[in-house]
Order: C-alpha cells, then sequence, then structure tokens
C-alpha cells in the first residue's frame, strides 16, 4: 500500500504562537502512524514561489494521513499554525 504525505510550506508570522503549535501537533500525527521526515532545516529554493518553512509527515497510508488532518484534536491546534503564520498544506500519496 502506498504511504501518504502530509507537506506544509510555512511562513511563521508569530515565532512564540507558532512554537505553541509545534509542540502540541506531534503526538497527534504520530498517534496517527505520522513520522516527520522533514521539518524545518536548511533549504534552497531553486524555482518558483514558496515560502520560508518546509515540513513532510510520512504516514503508512494516504488514508492515515488524511485520518491525522481531520483529527478534531489536530484542527484545534492547527488554528494556533492558520493564526500564527501562512501555510500550504498538501496531502500526497507516495509511490
Amino acid at each position: 500500500m502506498p504511504k501518504g504525505y502530509l507537506i506544509g510550506h510555512i511562513s511563521v508570522k508569530n515565532a512564540e504562537a507558532y512554537r505553541e503549535y509545534v509542540a502540541r501537533d506531534t503526538a497527534i500525527l504520530e498517534r496517527h502512524g505520522g513520522r516527520f521526515v522533514v521539518r524545518g532545516g536548511q533549504s534552497e529554493q531553486l524555482e518558483g514561489e514558496t515560502l520560508q518553512r518546509h515540513v513532510v509527515i510520512e504516514f503508512p497510508s494516504y488514508a492515515a494521513a488524511r485520518s491525522a488532518y481531520d483529527d478534531p484534536d489536530y484542527q484545534a491546534v492547527a488554528e494556533i499554525r492558520r493564526d500564527s503564520a501562512d501555510s500550504v498544506i498538501v496531502l500526497v500519496e507516495g509511490a
């Protein structure tokens, strides 16, 4: 079965509030089998436009990734991200 990935591109507007989001989202996403493959770190924009920070979370399946995103606990915490950062979140099926 192909894996599922949540991919986030983020520009933080309020670092203190965003730290709270990071502190609270991890356990929720891991509960759905999520594993952080990329979480910030060095990046270089080679083509096109993008945001400052990049996150890739691997899940056992597309359905597991979708379930994690739809989890009411995650959606409550995601409001912190929405308020403290500009973000694009994409759900992708892996090869």
